[in-house]
C-alpha cells in the first residue's frame, strides 16, 4: 500500500460524505501523505487521533475497520459473547455521537448487540457500566484532554478494564483481515431497535454508579458543609456525575464555572481542556477569588482526570500536580482507615513507574505495600483483578492526573477522586488547615519530592522517526553521569532488564515488554523516556528528593537543564 494508491480508492468512492470529499480537495501534498501513508494505530490504550478523512485519521470509516476487529474477535469468543454485547458512551467532542452509533451500527451487522448511552457520559462510568450490565466489552469515544482537533476510540474488556496486550493484538489481527473499510457494511438505527440489537441507557445506571460512590465516604461530618467549591467540567462530560456525586455526599456549596458547565467540542474558554495546564484553571480561579472557595476542581472532557488547585499560605491559588494530589488521596485515606482500625493487614497501593516515590514513603509507613506497574491505567486495573481475594486493593494513581479508590471502576475516575479530595479538604478545615498545609506536612514528615514532566511534540512521519532516534541514542548510549550524580542503575522495560552500572550486575523485571527506560541516579533523583502511546509526543519524567523544599526546587532544575540540553544534541 502506497499513500498515493489509498489517496485514489478514498477519492474515488462513491458514498464517501460530502464533508470528507471537501476535506480531501483542500489538501497540500505533505497533508495527503500524512493522512493516507498508514492505518490510525491501535493498540492496547486503544486509538486516537486527528478528525480528518484517510485511514490515519479519525472518522466513520476508521471507527467501522476498527469495531469491525472488535466484532470479529467478540465472535470468535462464542455466542455468550455475542449476545452480552457491548456497552457504548462518548465524550462531548466533534463527531463523538456519530461514532458512537457508528459503532453501534457495525456491531449490529454481526448480530452484536450495543447498550448506548442517550447522551454523553464520563469513561468511569462508561467501565462500571461494563461490569454492572456484564457486558462482553465497551467502548468509549474520547481523546480525553487532547485538543479539540482529535478524537478517539477506547476498547474495555468485559473486567471493565482497558485491554490488554492480547486482545488488542487480536483486535487488530483481524482488522488486518479487512482490505477496504469503506465498504464494511452496517445496520442501519432502525434496523437495530427492532431487532433488539441496541438498547439505550443513561439517568438509571447513573444513580446506581452514584450510589456505589456515596459508599466510599469515609466521614460524613458536618465539616463537609462549610467547605466552599468551584467546579469546572471544561465543557466535558464531568457535569453530569460529578456536582451530584458531590452532593450526594453532603457538600453544599458548589458553585459551577458557567462558561465553562456546557458541552463544546471547541473548548472555545481554554487553549487545550486538560486539567494539569494551568490556564485551564483561569475562569475556576476568578470563581474562587469571588467566592472565596476553599478547593477548585476541574475535569477533563471525558472525566477520568483530575485537576485540584487550593491556596497557599499568602491565600493564592496554586495547583497541585498529579502526584502531590495522589499523595494527599493516599494519605487521607489510610490515615482514616487505620483510626477507624478498618485498614486491612494485606492492603496494596498501586502506582506506576514514572509516578513519585512519595506515594512509596507514604504506604510504607502504614504497612501497605506499593507495586509498580506500567505506565497506563490498564495495568493497574490488570493488577486489582490478579490480586482479588489475596490482596486488599485500596489506591491505585499515575502522576498525569489519574486516580482510582473504589474498583467497581477499572480505569482513572475522576468522579470519585473529586469526592474524596474534597472530604480530605473539609477534614483539613476541620482543623483549620488547607489541602497545603495538609501537603508542606507530608513533605516535613517523608522529604520534600519534586517532580515535573517534560515533552517534546513531534508530529507526522518525519516527528515519529525523530522520537525513536531520541528513544534508541538514550538507550544506545547511556550517559555515565547527569548533572554531577553518576547514573547507577538504568531500567529497560523493553528488554525487561535493570542493569546496575557500578557492579555490572543485571536482573529481571517482572513486567510487561514496553518502550520505556528510566535511569536512576547515585543522590537518588531519576528520570525516564517514554514516548506516548496516543499523542505525537516523547515525555521525559524527572523526580528528586532533598530534605528542604529550597534544595529540591534546585535539584530538580539542574536534573532537567541535564538531560534537555542532552536531547537537544540528538
Amino acid at each position: 500500500m502506497t499513500w498515493k494508491s489509498e489517496w485514489i480508492k478514498w477519492s474515488t468512492h462513491k458514498e464517501l460524505p460530502s464533508q470528507l470529499k471537501k476535506h480531501m480537495n483542500e489538501m497540500n501534498e505533505t497533508e495527503r501523505e500524512d493522512a493516507f501513508y498508514k492505518q490510525l494505530e491501535f493498540g492496547t490504550g486503544g486509538m486516537r487521533g486527528e478528525l480528518g478523512v484517510g485511514p490515519n485519521r479519525m472518522n466513520i470509516y476508521t471507527v467501522r475497520k476498527v469495531t469491525a476487529g472488535l466484532a470479529a474477535y467478540i465472535e470468535e469468543n462464542g455466542a455468550e459473547a455475542k449476545k452480552r454485547g457491548v456497552v457504548i458512551a462518548y465524550d462531548s467532542r466533534h463527531g463523538s455521537e456519530e461514532f458512537a452509533l457508528e459503532a453501534a451500527k457495525t456491531l449490529g451487522a454481526y448480530g452484536i448487540k450495543s447498550y448506548v448511552f442517550e447522551e454523553l457520559r464520563p469513561t468511569p462510568e462508561l467501565s462500571f457500566a461494563v461490569r454492572y450490565l456484564r457486558a462482553y466489552a465497551g467502548i468509549m469515544i474520547t481523546a480525553s484532554h487532547n485538543p479539540a482537533e482529535y478524537n478517539g476510540y477506547k476498547v474495555y474488556g468485559e473486567d471493565g478494564a482497558q485491554l490488554p496486550p492480547t486482545a488488542a493484538d487480536a483486535i487488530i489481527t483481524h482488522m488486518n483481515k479487512i482490505e477496504n473499510e469503506l465498504v464494511l457494511q452496517v445496520k442501519e438505527e432502525r434496523e437495530l431497535l427492532s431487532q433488539n440489537l441496541v438498547s439505550y441507557i443513561g439517568e438509571n445506571l447513573d444513580q446506581v454508579y452514584l450510589d456505589y460512590v456515596k459508599g466510599l465516604q469515609l466521614n460524613s461530618d458536618e465539616t463537609k458543609i462549610n467547605l466552599h467549591i468551584v467546579y469546572t467540567p471544561l465543557h466535558g462530560t464531568g457535569q453530569t456525575l460529578v456536582p451530584q456525586a458531590l452532593q450526594n455526599a453532603g457538600f453544599q456549596h458548589i458553585t459551577i464555572v458557567d462558561e465553562q458547565k456546557n458541552p463544546d467540542p471547541n473548548f472555545l474558554t481554554v487553549s487545550s481542556p486538560n486539567p494539569e495546564e494551568a490556564q485551564a484553571f483561569q475562569l475556576a480561579i476568578q470563581y474562587g477569588k469571588e467566592t472565596g472557595a476553599d478547593l477548585l476542581l476541574a475535569t477533563d472532557p471525558d472525566a477520568d482526570r483530575l485537576g485540584v488547585a487550593v491556596k497557599n499560605n499568602s491565600g493564592d491559588y496554586v495547583l497541585l500536580t498529579g502526584n502531590q494530589t495522589g499523595a494527599l488521596l493516599l494519605h487521607y485515606m489510610l490515615s482514616q482507615k487505620q483510626e477507624k482500625g478498618i485498614l486491612a493487614d494485606n492492603s496494596v497501593m498501586l502506582k506506576t513507574i514514572v509516578t513519585s516515590e512519595l506515594g512509596h514513603a507514604i504506604a510504607e509507613n502504614y504497612g501497605v505495600q506499593t507495586v509498580d506497574t506500567l505506565t497506563g491505567f490498564k495495568y493497574i486495573a490488570e493488577k486489582i483483578e490478579e490480586y482479588k481475594g489475596d490482596k486488599t486493593f485500596q489506591f491505585g494513581y499515575e502522576e498525569s492526573y489519574g486516580y482510582l479508590i473504589g474498583d467497581f471502576v477499572r480505569d482513572k475516575d475522576a468522579v470519585q477522586a473529586a469526592v474524596m479530595i474534597a472530604e480530605a479538604a473539609a477534614y483539613y478545615k476541620g482543623q483549620e488547615l488547607t489541602l497545603y498545609d495538609g501537603l508542606i506536612q507530608l513533605y516535613e514528615t517523608y522529604g520534600y519530592y519534586k517532580d515535573s514532566l517534560t515533552s517534546f511534540t513531534l508530529k507526522g512521519k518525519d516527528g515519529a522517526e525523530q522520537i525513536n532516534r531520541i528513544v534508541n541514542r538514550f538507550r544506545e548510549h547511556p550517559p555515565a553521569e547527569i548533572s554531577g550524580a553518576a547514573v547507577e542503575k538504568i531500567e529497560d522495560y523493553q528488554s525487561g532488564k535493570r542493569i546496575n552500572l557500578l557492579t555490572a550486575q543485571q536482573e529481571r523485571m517482572d513486567l510487561p515488554s514496553s518502550n520505556v527506560l528510566k535511569f536512576w541516579l547515585q543522590d537518588g533523583s531519576w528520570f525516564a523516556i517514554r514516548p506516548s502511546g496516543t499523542e505525537p509526543k516523547v515525555k521525559f519524567y524527572f523526580g528528586v528528593r532533598q530534605g528542604t523544599n529550597v534544595e529540591s526546587e534546585e535539584r530538580l532544575k539542574e536534573v532537567k537543564a541535564s538531560v534537555i540540553n542532552a536531547v537537544k544534541e540528538i
